[in-house]
């Protein structure tokens, strides 16, 4: 039963506040297809880092990142951030998991065009309620087949 006193204003808890976002640094392993030595995974992943120049990939066409946790995972919030100040470019990417013995599921597909003079920054922030999770997937076509512009990923946070 929900109930409240009359008079006595209604606090929702803060969602931020509420996720601690995971230490993948002790938590997991990572896989990533290429990776510019400026710009290095540890960037994007690592909340405490102050650097936020995020990661790029050292070639361009679809990249994929791959974050093994070394035990199965109860994940309730994934939280993407992409950056692009100097291209305008369309960009899909698709962010998917394995749950411990169990096949890969998709969890969204996302396309984006980034817009210099615009729309230079993209914030993705889901809700989830996966079990048992082995591993997440994020694989980004930076340029929708183009292959013209090396991805980025600014944040990647998991809760």
């Amino acid at each position: 039963m929900r109930k409240q006193l009359i008079g006595q204003e209604v606090t929702k808890p803060n969602r931020a506040a509420q996720d601690t976002w995971l230490d993948l640094e002790k938590l997991a392993s990572v896989e990533i297809t290429s990776e510019d030595s400026a710009f290095p995974i540890e960037n994007a992943l690592i909340a405490s880092n102050t650097a936020g120049a995020g990661w790029q990939a050292s070639a361009t066409g679809p990249q994929t990142l791959r974050i093994h946790f070394d035990q199965p995972q109860k994940i309730r919030r994934i939280h993407l951030r992409f950056v692009e100040r100097e291209h305008e470019r369309g960009q899909e990417f698709l962010l998917s998991y394995l749950g411990a013995g169990a096949p890969k599921r998709e969890i969204v597909r996302q396309q984006w065009t980034f817009s210099p003079g615009g729309a230079s920054e993209e914030i993705e922030d889901y809700i989830v309620d996966l079990e048992n999770v082995a591993t997440i997937e994020l694989t980004i076509d930076a340029d929708r087949g183009n292959d013209r512009t090396p991805a980025t990923l600014a944040e990647l946070r998991i809760a």
